[in-house]
């Protein structure tokens, strides 16, 4: 099924290597190294899979991925979502995220998928499920809203 906003069709414009490469080059902190800690999984029309290697550093007492980690991956699942979609815009920004944690989410993978709500000219709206392990079972829901910068 295709994303559609307005009866307009979401089309992908950077793939998830493309968005990961510009992503090792504009926030390097969160996305560089060899396996980064997050990344861009899949792009598809309105929608994008985005991944956290939940390690040590993400780790809060009784071994629970920690809530800003989570947060972090869900931001950035909203990111890939609007870059993957409107192109090169670095300082595309989050002007709001409100998540909510479901249940604990133990250290390895946790995928974030991410959906379009609405993709206008200064503003996209995304959600986020966030899963973690092999389960299905949603561990936080986020949504979210990013200003888009006007076209150079």
């Amino acid at each position: 099924m295709d994303a559609r906003s307005g009866g307009r069709t979401f089309q992908p414009v950077m793939n998830a290597e493309e968005v990961n490469s510009y992503l090792r080059e504009v926030f390097p902190q969160a996305c560089s190294g060899e396996v980064p800690d997050y990344r861009a999984l899949s792009i598809s029309p309105g929608r994008c899979t985005v991944r956290l290697e939940a390690g040590y550093q993400h780790l809060r007492p009784g071994d629970t991925v920690s809530g800003p980690s989570l947060f972090a991956l869900a931001d950035i699942g909203g990111y890939v979502c609007a870059l993957s979609h409107i192109g090169r815009r670095a300082l595309t920004v989050t002007t709001n995220l409100s998540i909510n944690f479901m249940r604990k989410a133990g250290a390895g993978t946790v995928d974030g998928r991410c959906r379009i709500l609405k993709l206008g000219r200064r503003l996209m709206v995304f959600e986020a499920e966030l899963i973690a392990g092999d389960s299905e079972d949603i561990v936080a829901h986020a949504t979210g809203t990013y200003s888009i910068p006007p076209a150079d």
